[in-house]
């Protein structure tokens, strides 16, 4: 228990957060009878706390590195706790929105500190091993999700799945104050307030205002007001970040093509996979009688594709180029949800199977390749950044395209059935209109929506796919500016047997160190070495990520281009193999903690 209780204690978390997140999709149509909520009250149920994580989580992490990771974790998982309670205790559905967004206010606390945590406590053989498990974790979560919801909502209650977290929660404060030892960041980091408060304000105003659309219109005063609040405060937020000396995002990132591909690309990436999936649960439930447990299992489909194919691509695509592999992915899910607009007043769910299973697919590729493109289009001192910067944008991303996708679904709704009949039915208020409106309607009504949401996701997705193609193959030439210094090369091999040579020339092992150079090579600053690495990492325990070209590897950084070479030879020096070859494009990097950057992982699901 020494040696593991530290994994346990942050899985323990990470388990239950993003949980947190697919579970309450299933309890949607049952939320809204028991607190008689309406449909924008079911969409800021997800998204409340979709935009508390994302709004915050790289001004936590900073703030983590200077007051300590363990107490902000712990904090974090406290406050999660409360919140999980409030939930289960609302009476309305304010309340129940007000603690969701609390309760991204704990996640993003409780994220941005994880994987910085494992960095700290472990080392080699054993750092690889706590990272593969905690990346099983985080998969697992997200397709457990629906089906726990399931069997929650159908028992106990839809309170309880927010109850649950009790219990977790207590046990993974109590683990973590006893084996999990405190750490922080490198003396002189500043927290981006400012920044941080501006970015919130922006997130925020723009999702309301994309909710409201689907009820007053795009034209209304609210509507064009929180629009115009969302552009002073992202006009605010650049301002912001162009001055302070510690910013949240270096905004001459964005003049690097590759990067802004794989910015749009996680953006796109979490609302076209997932937006539509709430609902899809509300249709079934409410309009084709299946219950919480039949509607949690009919998405298996597709969270059980994207593991398959995670773990697989993980094998069988080393070094893959990010254009193929996100680009390539984003396609499929535009297509997969394509497939999906296909329903009609006499449709089940199972003609839902394909676009679902392709979707799973494409999440499969995505996901574990984001963080990994993000590094590889940034300089190696912004990795962290990089890295956050992407897991920010995919939670924004989920919450507008549960916002947008809700108001094409209404708009299309309004069609067949008046205002207040089509935000009822969207709501999960099917079975009040069954009295005054033919069954036959509600059903043409709801497909015709979701067919039209499905449409407006797929075209989202192929749309992001192409250009993640298009910026991400720049060459690197071009996309530096004009007088930029070349980067620098990567970490040499390690002298000894079994280094690959360069490519174009025969492989030829280098001279045995002495013993002398073996120990002196484990000294603070010297290159390859574990206090070197841990020393460049700003007392993190990670590495910053190698310039996109290499990856971290027991205690020597491989460059991709030389990953598929030599297997047998490299399996000596690189204990952390197996973590490679079953997660490619889990680097060091996507655990870094770089001025605060920490990021959520980029596992599966929409967490």
């Amino acid at each position: 228990m020494r040696k593991w209780g530290p994994l346990t204690a942050v899985c323990l978390g990470t388990f239950m957060l993003l949980l947190d997140v697919t579970i309450a999709i299933v309890a949607l149509p049952d939320m809204a009878r028991g607190l008689h909520a309406s449909l924008s009250d079911l969409q800021w149920v997800i998204d409340g706390y979709a935009l508390a994580l994302a709004a915050l989580l790289l001004g936590v992490g900073a703030a983590a590195d200077i007051l300590g990771r363990r107490r902000v974790h712990v904090a974090g998982v406290a406050l999660f706790a409360a919140a999980s309670l409030w939930c289960g205790l609302a009476t309305g559905p304010q309340m129940l929105v007000t603690a969701r967004v609390v309760q991204g206010v704990g996640a993003a606390a409780t994220l941005a500190t994880t994987l910085p945590l494992l960095g700290s406590v472990y080392r080699g053989r054993d750092r690889s091993t706590a990272l593969g498990v905690w990346g099983a974790v985080s998969g697992s979560a997200a397709a457990v999700g629906p089906v726990l919801g399931g069997l929650l909502t159908e028992g106990p209650g839809w309170r309880w799945i927010f109850f649950v977290n009790l219990p977790v929660s207590v046990a993974a404060v109590w683990l973590t104050l006893k084996v999990v030892p405190e750490s922080k960041g490198p003396r002189g980091l500043r927290i981006d307030w400012a920044g941080t408060a501006a970015f919130a304000c922006f997130t925020g105003a723009t999702t309301f205002a994309v909710v409201r659309a689907g009820s007053d219109g795009w034209a209304s005063a609210v509507t064009t007001g929180s629009f115009a609040v969302a552009a002073a405060a992202l006009l605010a937020f650049v301002l912001v970040e162009r001055r302070v000396a510690q910013p949240l995002l270096d905004l001459a990132l964005l003049r690097k093509p590759a990067f802004v591909g794989v910015m749009l690309g996680a953006l796109a990436f979490n609302g076209a996979a997932f937006g539509v999936i709430p609902y899809l649960s509300i249709w079934m439930q409410t309009v084709l009688g299946l219950g919480s447990v039949h509607g949690g299992l009919t998405l298996l489909p597709m969270t059980g594709a994207s593991v398959v194919v995670a773990i697989l691509a993980g094998k069988l695509l080393h070094g893959a180029p990010a254009w193929l592999t996100i680009g390539g992915g984003l396609l499929l899910i535009g297509s997969g949800v394509l497939c999906q607009a296909v329903l009609d007043a006499g449709t089940g769910w199972t003609v839902l199977v394909p676009g679902l299973v392709l979707v799973g697919i494409g999440v499969g590729l995505v996901a574990p390749a984001l963080a990994g493109a993000a590094l590889a289009s940034v300089p190696q001192e912004r990795a962290g950044m990089a890295s956050g910067a992407v897991n920010t944008v995919r939670q924004l991303g989920y919450a507008l395209g549960v916002a947008a996708f809700g108001t094409v679904l209404i708009s299309r709704m309004r069609d067949t059935l008046s205002h207040d009949a089509a935000h009822t039915l969207a709501g999960g208020g099917a079975g009040a209109l069954r009295g005054t409106v033919s069954e036959h309607t509600l059903r043409a009504a709801f497909a015709s929506g979701l067919d039209a949401a499905s449409v407006a996701a797929g075209v989202t997705a192929l749309v992001a796919g192409a250009l993640v193609v298009i910026l991400v193959r720049t060459p690197r030439a071009a996309a530096s500016p004009a007088g930029a210094p070349a980067r620098a090369p990567p970490a040499p091999w390690p002298p000894g047997r079994g280094v690959p040579a360069p490519e174009g020339a025969s492989p030829r092992p280098g001279p045995p160190r002495a013993p002398e150079a073996r120990r002196a090579g484990r000294g603070a600053g010297v290159p390859g070495s574990a206090e070197g690495v841990r020393t460049a990492s700003g007392g993190g325990g990670f590495p910053s990520g190698a310039g996109g070209a290499a990856d971290w590897c027991g205690v020597v950084q491989i460059p991709w281009r030389l990953r598929t070479r030599n297997l047998r030879n490299r399996r000596q020096f690189c204990p952390a193999l197996p973590l490679v070859r079953a997660f490619p494009r889990l680097t060091s990097a996507d655990a870094v903690s770089v001025g605060g950057s920490s990021p959520l992982p980029s596992g599966l699901g929409v967490g």
